[in-house]
Parts: C-alpha cells; sequence; structure tokens
C-alpha cells in the first residue's frame, strides 16, 4: 500500500520518514545518491552525473551498483509498491532518475519557505508574525545542511546557500525580538550568533544595537571596536556604511535607537592640526610633480594622525601610498622631523634600528632601545615607508619607540598592516578612472608630450583607459609615459598585456620602473600556500566569495591564506558585502594568470567550471519562487564568472557544458533583457553538441524558444518548443515536457499555426498539474487565460484570476505579474484606462524588486496605451519615450513581442497627440530614468485609484 506521506530531511544528516518511521536509506554511497537527487529538486538526473558526483575522483562502479542502490532506496521509500511496478517517488525517467518529492515535504523547501515569509513580514513591519515565522524556520534544523556530505563536491553549493541562508534568518529573527522590546533577551544568542559568523557584520550591528537599547551603551561601543579590530586583523578592512552610521548614531545618541538611558554626550575628536610648512628639521624629499586629487585621503591621513600615534597606509603596489603619506607628512606642524626612513632596499632585519637612526641623523644606535632614549623627549613624526617585507621586526621596533617616547608619532606604508594595538589603518583605493585617475594621466600625459591638446573622444578614450588600468596611480603613470611614441587609442589597445607595455616611466625606485616588478615585489613576500591561492584566483574574472575562492582555488582551509592575500593588499574586500566578497585588480590578475603553471591552469578552469554551473543550477531551480529576486541578484553580480565559464567551455568544444548552464540561465536572461547574449551562446552550444543529452538539450532549447519569443521570431520560437517537447519526453523529464507543452499553442497562435488551441491548452495545464510543480501550473494558468482573451474566451477573466490566487501562494511573482497584466488588456479592450492603470500598482513595486528589465519595459507600453485611453496622451507619449529608449539599448521591442496588441497600444499613444507634441515628448521621454519614468507611472496609478482587488478578475 502506497504510503500517506514521505517526508525527507536534509538540514542535518540526510533521513527520510516514511508514515512517521524513520527509513533504512543505507550506506554513505546510497545516502549520496538521494541527496544527489534530492538536491536537483524533481529534475531528472542523469545515470551518468549521478556517478561523476558520487564518485567524484573514483573510478567510476558498474552500471548495476547505481541500480542497486536506487533499488534499495526505492524499497525503504516506498515499501508498499509491488515487485516491478514502476516507482511513484524515486523514478526512472529517460537516461536518468528523479525524486519526485513536494516540496512540502522537504525540509529544506519549507525552511526557505518560511524565510521568504519571514523577511516580508519584517519589511512590513510585522514583527511578532516575523518572529513566529522565522522561529519555526530554524527549529526545522538539526545540524549543518547534508552534514555527512559536507566535504562532497556536489553538495557544498546547495549546503552553503542553505547555512548563509539560515545565518541571516537568525539575523532576521533577532532583529525582530529587538524590534519588540525583548533587547536583553538578544544579547547571548547574537553573542552566539558573530562568535560563529565573526566577518557577517549585521550580526554585530543587531549585537551593539540590543546592548545600546538594553541600557549597555558601554557594552555596545566595545562591540563596535570588536568588530573593528577582529575585520582589520582577519581582512585589513575598516566596517562597513551600516556598522559606521550606527556608530555615529550612538556617539549623536540618535533618539532612533530609543537607548534606554542617554550617555552623556562626548566631546569632539580632536581636529587635525592646520595646514603648515614642515617644522624646523626634517628630511622629506622635494615633489617633482603635482600632487593629484586625493583630498578626502589626504584630509583623512590627517585627522588619523592627529587622533592615532601609529597610522599604516596599506593597499595594493603602486596605488600612491608612498606619495600620500608624503603629502601628509608635509602638511604637518611638528618640532621635529618629518623624518623620511625608506625601507625598501633594505633586507636585514637587524640593521633596522641603525638605519631608521641614521636617517634621523643619530650616529652610534644600534638597537630601539638606545633609539628610544634619544627619541624620547622630542616630539617627532617619523615616517616608515614600504615595510612590507619586514613587518615582523618593524612592528617591534615601533612598539619598544612608541611606548617610550610619548611624543612620537609613525605613519607607515605597507602593503599589509603591523599588527600593533592602537594602529589606525588606512587602505588607499585606487582613483576614480573617471576623475582624478583622468587627471592624474592627462597631467602627465601633458608633461611628457608638450602642446596636446586632447579632444572629447580622446579624452573618452582616457576615462576607459583609465578604468582598464584599474585607477593604480602608478600604471597611469607608466600609460602615460607612453604618449610620446603612442596614441591614446593604441596604448588601450595595447593592454592585453600591460606588463609588456606599462614600461620607461618616470625616475623613481627600481621596483616602480615597470608594473611587473612592482607586483613582483608583492609576490616574492608570499608564503607557498598563499602564493599558490593567489595564482588559481586568477581564474576568477570578477568578486567572489569565501566558499567559491575554496572551490575554485581546491585549496582547504582557504580562510588563512586568502587573509594573508588581503592583508598584503594582492586581494581586496568590497566593504558591506554579507558574505564577504573578495576582487583582484586587473593589473594582478593578469600577473597571477601569467605565473599560473599550466599543469595548474587545467584544473583551476574546470573547478571553476563546475563551480559556476553549480551555482547556476542551485538557482535556476528557485527563479520562478519566493527567492527570485535575490537569486537574480545574484547571478546578475556573477556574469563576469559566467561569460568566462562559457568562454573557456567554448573553447574546449565543451558543448554539452555551454548546454547545461544556458539551460540553467536563460530564465535569468529572459527576464534582464540579455536576449542576442543568450541567443548567440545557445546557438554556439547547439552546434557544438547536436548530440548532447536529451535531457539537457529539452531543457536548453525550452529556453532558446522563449528567447526567440522575445526577439518576435514566433515560428522559430513555435518550431523549437515542437522539438523541446520531444526531446523531454524521451528524457522523461516532465517538467520541461510540461513548460514545452504548454507554450507550443502560443507561439503557434502568433506564428498563426493551425492548432486545437483549446484541446492544446487544457492538456499543457493537466501535464502541468500532474508536475506537483505549482509554477507551472501558475503559468499554465497564464497563458490560458492569455490567449483564452485573444480568442474571446468570457471566462478567460476567471482563469487569469486563478492564476494571480496561484501565483500569489507559491511565490512566483513573473506570472502573477503577467496575468494581470493580461487582465490591463482586458479593461483596455472595454476602454476602461482608469481600471488598467489601476492594476500597474502591485506591478510595478514586484518589477522594482526583481529590476526586471523585459516585463518593465512590457508594462511601461501598456501602460502608455491606458494613459492614452483615459485622456493623458502626454504622459503616454513620456512613457513611450522611455521605452524606446532602453529598449533600443537591450535590443527588445515590446510592440514587435506582442503582435496582437502592440501596433494598437503604440498607435493610440502616437493619435492621442498633435504629431510634433507627440514628437517632442517621446524624445523628452526618452531621456527620463528608469525611476523617473516608475514615479509618472506610480502617481498614475494613484490618480487612478490605487491596486485593485487582483483576484477579483477585471
Amino acid at each position: 500500500m502506497w504510503p500517506v506521506v514521505v517526508r525527507f530531511g536534509v538540514l542535518g544528516p540526510v533521513s527520510a520518514e516514511v508514515d512517521g518511521r524513520p527509513a533504512r536509506l543505507g550506506g554513505p554511497r546510497q545516502r549520496a545518491v538521494l541527496a544527489v537527487l534530492l538536491i536537483a529538486r524533481g529534475r531528472v538526473v542523469s545515470a551518468e552525473q549521478i556517478v561523476s558526483a558520487v564518485w567524484e575522483g573514483l573510478a567510476p562502479p558498474s552500471p548495476t551498483t547505481l541500480q542497486a542502490y536506487v533499488s534499495e532506496l526505492r524499497k525503504a521509500l516506498e515499501p508498499g509498491r509491488e515487485v516491478r511496478a514502476p516507482g511513484r517517488l524515486l523514478v526512472r525517467e529517460g537516461p536518468g532518475y528523479a525524486l519526485r518529492a513536494a516540496p512540502a515535504d522537504v525540509d529544506a523547501e519549507c525552511f526557505t519557505d518560511l524565510a521568504a515569509r519571514g523577511r516580508r513580514a519584517m519589511e512590513a513591519g510585522e514583527h511578532e508574525k516575523a518572529e513566529d515565522l522565522l522561529g519555526r524556520a530554524l527549529e526545522l534544523w538539526r545540524g549543518p545542511a547534508y552534514a555527512e556530505f559536507a566535504e562532497a563536491g556536489f553538495a557544498v553549493p546547495e549546503a552553503a546557500r542553505l547555512e548563509d541562508l539560515r545565518a541571516g534568518v537568525r539575523e532576521d529573527r533577532l532583529a525582530a525580538m529587538i524590534e519588540l522590546g525583548r533587547p536583553a533577551e538578544s544579547v547571548g544568542p547574537l553573542e552566539v550568533l558573530v562568535g560563529e559568523h565573526p566577518l557577517r557584520e549585521r550580526g554585530w550591528e543587531l549585537l551593539a544595537l540590543a546592548q545600546y537599547r538594553a541600557g549597555r551603551q558601554a557594552d555596545a561601543l566595545a562591540t563596535l571596536r570588536a568588530v573593528r579590530r577582529s575585520l582589520a586583523d582577519e581582512l585589513g578592512i575598516e566596517p562597513g556604511p551600516a556598522l559606521r552610521s550606527l556608530e555615529s548614531a550612538m556617539f549623536a545618541q540618535d533618539t532612533r535607537l530609543d537607548p534606554v538611558e542617554a550617555p552623556r554626550p562626548r566631546s569632539s575628536p580632536p581636529s587635525a592640526p592646520p595646514a603648515a610648512a614642515s617644522g624646523h628639521s626634517g628630511n622629506l624629499p622635494f615633489s617633482l610633480s603635482a600632487f593629484v586629487g586625493r583630498e578626502p585621503d589626504l584630509e583623512l591621513t590627517g585627522r588619523l594622525l592627529a587622533e592615532h600615534r601609529l597610522v599604516t597606509l596599506t593597499g595594493p603596489g603602486g596605488v600612491g601610498k608612498t606619495r600620500l603619506s608624503l603629502e601628509t607628512a608635509r602638511l604637518r606642524r611638528d618640532a621635529d622631523g618629518p623624518w623620511l626612513v625608506e625601507l625598501a632596499g633594505m633586507q636585514e632585519p637587524g640593521l633596522l634600528p641603525s638605519v631608521v637612526a641614521a636617517a634621523l641623523g643619530i650616529p652610534g644606535t644600534a638597537t630601539a632601545e638606545q633609539l628610544a632614549a634619544v627619541l624620547a623627549d622630542r616630539e617627532t613624526l617619523l615616517l616608515l615607508d614600504n615595510c612590507e617585507h619586514l613587518v615582523a621586526p618593524v612592528a617591534e621596533t615601533v612598539a619598544v619607540l612608541l611606548s617610550r617616547c610619548g611624543g612620537l608619532r609613525v605613519l607607515a606604508t605597507s602593503r599589509e598592516p603591523l599588527g600593533l594595538s592602537g594602529e589606525a589603518v588606512h587602505e588607499v583605493q585606487p582613483l576614480d578612472p573617471a576623475g582624478d585617475a583622468a587627471e592624474l594621466f592627462l597631467r602627465r600625459a601633458s608633461a611628457a608630450l608638450p602642446g596636446w591638446a586632447p579632444d572629447d573622444a580622446e579624452r573618452a578614450g582616457v576615462v576607459a583607459l583609465c578604468a582598464k588600468l584599474d585607477g593604480i596611480p602608478l600604471a597611469l603613470e607608466l600609460a602615460a609615459a607612453q604618449c610620446r611614441m603612442l596614441s591614446v587609442a593604441q596604448i588601450s589597445d595595447a593592454l592585453h598585456d600591460g606588463f609588456d607595455v606599462l614600461v620607461g616611466g618616470p625616475s623613481g625606485p627600481d621596483r616602480h620602473r615597470t608594473l611587473e616588478n612592482t607586483v613582483a615585489w608583492s609576490h616574492r613576500l608570499l608564503e607557498p600556500a598563499e602564493r599558490r591561492l593567489f595564482h588559481r584566483l586568477g581564474v576568477f574574472a570578477g568578486p567572489f566569495d569565501l566558499e567559491a575562492a575554496g572551490a575554485v582555488a581546491g585549496v582547504s582551509p582557504v580562510l588563512p591564506p586568502l587573509a594573508a592575500l588581503v592583508r598584503k593588499s594582492l586581494l581586496a574586500v568590497e566593504p558591506g558585502t554579507a558574505p564577504r566578497r573578495y576582487r583582484m585588480l586587473e593589473t594582478l590578475r593578469q600577473y597571477a594568470l601569467r605565473g599560473l603553471d599550466p599543469e595548474d591552469l587545467a584544473p583551476a578552469g574546470r573547478r571553476h567550471r563546475a563551480w559556476v554551473l553549480a551555482r547556476a543550477e542551485a538557482a535556476e531551480r528557485r527563479l520562478r519562487g519566493p527567492e527570485a529576486a535575490d537569486l537574480l541578484a545574484m547571478l546578475g553580480e556573477e556574469q563576469a564568472e559566467i561569460r568566462t565559464a562559457f568562454t573557456s567551455a567554448a573553447a574546449e568544444g565543451d558543448g554539452e557544458y555551454m548546454l547545461r548552464l544556458a539551460g540553467a540561465l536563460y530564465w535569468f536572461w529572459y527576464r534582464k533583457g540579455h536576449i542576442a547574449e543568450g541567443l548567440s551562446w545557445l546557438a554556439d552550444a547547439f552546434a557544438l553538441a547536436p548530440d548532447a543529452d536529451p535531457g539537457v538539450r529539452a531543457r536548453a532549447r525550452a529556453g532558446f524558444g522563449g528567447l526567440l519569443y522575445l526577439e518576435g521570431r514566433f515560428q522559430e520560437a513555435y518550431e523549437t518548443s515542437l522539438v523541446a517537447e520531444e526531446e523531454a519526453r524521451q528524457a522523461g523529464d516532465p517538467v520541461t515536457e510540461a513548460l514545452a507543452a504548454l507554450y507550443k499553442p502560443y507561439m503557434g497562435v502568433l506564428a498563426g499555426a493551425h492548432l486545437d488551441v483549446p484541446a492544446l491548452l487544457s492538456h499543457a495545464v493537466e501535464v502541468a498539474g500532474r508536475s506537483g510543480e505549482q509554477w507551472l501550473t501558475t503559468e499554465a494558468l497564464m497563458v490560458q487565460g492569455m490567449i483564452g482573451r485573444v480568442l474571446g474566451d468570457p471566462s478567460s477573466a476567471d482563469v487569469l484570476a486563478r492564476a494571480v490566487a496561484v501565483g500569489r501562494a507559491c511565490g512566483h511573482d513573473w506570472a502573477m505579474g503577467s496575468a494581470v497584466w493580461s487582465s490591463m488588456k482586458t479593461a483596455l479592450d472595454h476602454g476602461d484606462g482608469r481600471r488598467a492603470l489601476a492594476l500597474t500598482g502591485e506591478l510595478l513595486d514586484m518589477l522594482e524588486r526583481h529590476v526586471d528589465v523585459t516585463s518593465w519595459l512590457v508594462l511601461l507600453h501598456t501602460s502608455a496605451h491606458a494613459l492614452a485611453v483615459a485622456g493623458q496622451g502626454g504622459r503616454a507619449a513620456l512613457l513611450m519615450g522611455a521605452v524606446d529608449a532602453v529598449g533600443r539599448r537591450v535590443g527588445f521591442s515590446p510592440e514587435v513581442m506582442d503582435p496582437f496588441d502592440g501596433p494598437r497600444e503604440a498607435a493610440a499613444v502616437r493619435e492621442s497627440l498633435p504629431p510634433e507634441k507627440y514628437e517632442r515628448l517621446l524624445a523628452e521621454g526618452r531621456r527620463l530614468s528608469r525611476q523617473e519614468a516608475n514615479a509618472l507611472l506610480a502617481e498614475s496609478s494613484v490618480r487612478a485609484g490605487g491596486t485593485p482587488d487582483l483576484v477579483g478578475g477585471p
């Protein structure tokens, strides 16, 4: 007899219960097979993929081994199944297997749903409801996600996603407790949370806020100092904007923090000394060129020196630390100094006190203690330049001097902090390519080529060149020096190998004569493990997080060497990101790739492609649910890595990989308007892998059809859906089969094919319902209602209302919004422009959360029609101008995509105004930003009466 229910647990060790009793899942490999199928969320996984995942790095077993494992799992999960009867839960479909578990029967899916509902409640200010939902979500956890497979490649991305979401839920729940007036109760759990996740700034922020509201202001400030110290020690960075804002609010006693007892006002920190010439002594060299930009850095460094006795400027080689330190020192008014001690050429640590003493003109001093005795009564500024290769001895010497010389201040430059108590660290950033970087380049180029007067095109080329050079001053100076022989365009073209073109700059230290020497200087200071990680991270094209670094570099544990690279300024940290993201400047990335052993390059590339695919497939399974907005944003952040993965796969002729990746990404391309890019990668992939696995082809082809539809190529889209449906049927992939089946009649109608549309639609809705995927049911109802409206079916309004209700229940905002969009058209069919406008409110909010492009343009196009019908032709023309401008940029036209209504919508707007006024307002609308267009539409929606009951139909 078929069991009432089978429930699965992955929030801890992988487990299953049949009718409430634990199921025997067998040994590690058999359990791993189940884990792979659970991660796939109902998708068919080929036998080859399962074997590759479960036996990763080992010789594959015989085909009968996997079959035996599946058979044993079926016995455990379907105990009432008759012998040789087909499976109902663990099914064989085409070349692979699928686990048909309902989302409500998997604890991770329940957790994700509760987390999303809790976050929405928080955003709505319903803190009591949020605490309940989030608490129920956390109660589902029994240990680390996929606990026994923590090191398995197939589980790492999914487990990391769930663990990161869990940390966010804990933060949200504790934030709700604080808002409910229970800050003291939340302090203990928050202390545990920051101990487990010391690099997540929001936990620290909540802990400080809870302490402050519980009347523990001193503890709150100590917490903020602790996180500042932790971030500096681990990553060499300052806290993000939220923490800094909270700290400022506490100092200012901001009433929005609702303190229990307001502390006495603090006095303002001392300001930097006024600008003046150097004191009576010192040895600073005269400047040979003007100092360009850096006003905020100069002001901040001066203020730090006024407040702290040790300030260290950090940053990558060539970023301008030395020049900033010299300019800062020149503005000081110290009784003695400033004294510059250049340490770059020094290799013997034991001679450090003697070298410092010699720079100060103090003979016969061999130890730090002797030097301190001489400097004890002097008010001195000591500038120690290039400390990175002597960090430990410099720190030891500086510690002795500062502890015994009360009037001494030290300004150091180094690619990593000295690590002393009381040290203030300022990471010097590259220059803004469109601002100070371009100004620096132009000044240096004018010096190299007197009389040069760049025109507008050359100035634009300079900005682009500065961006290519990451705004690094040394690179800019070296590039500007080439203007004697090369044009700006030639220099830019030569930058495919920047280390060869960026040579022969102004005179200076040998290590600064070429950019490669500068980077090599830092590279030589790395430990072997740090050097290995540095080179492997060069395969990343953009920012990455800790989990990605470990997966792609193949290093475990990865945090120690990665933290060292951050401290030594070979990696930059993107502040305020959670989880933290890191990036390598392009000049450093070139160096890292050039130095990567060829035998190491191919494996690193394969690991990078595997990581990209795992991220994309994990996201794709949830892109039509409540997590869609966050996942679309994540995929947007990973575009550089995705394009790199496509490029490297194409270079190796791996078309099947490209099809898998494209099958996971097409919905992202569809929503974001990356139509031409998606079609291009898909065309290349199909050409490279005509004989790929049918399931892989089917998913990619379904996406291909969707993108062809957006381009208005309806006949090709229809034919593609036919092939995709057949391929999915061969592969035993009912979800893709249902998706192709439900869009087949829609594309066919657009293409003018002669079809039994009602029968096809009824079949598509039935197949979608059997799939168990609510999002698919939502889309099926949406398509049925949209085509019904076009064909004049009076029941279409009720069908669209059902689509809205189902979409709202499962979090499939896009399908819900598309159904509302069709309801807008129904209102316009009856000449009711006001009702159509009133329907836009919720749609606009949803599209902004998702930062959707194509649906946003479609909404604006139909809303313009509604405005014209409502007698607001001027506003309609403005919106049409915005649609035209953005549509041209992304290569998408709502009028072409929607042949039934698009032309009449455009004509209605055009005919609502005199031709000259229409053209003038159209041109004005092309200059609107997205925010301005949204504001115009939102105001029109409010005027029309707000958002009516969307479920009720038009």
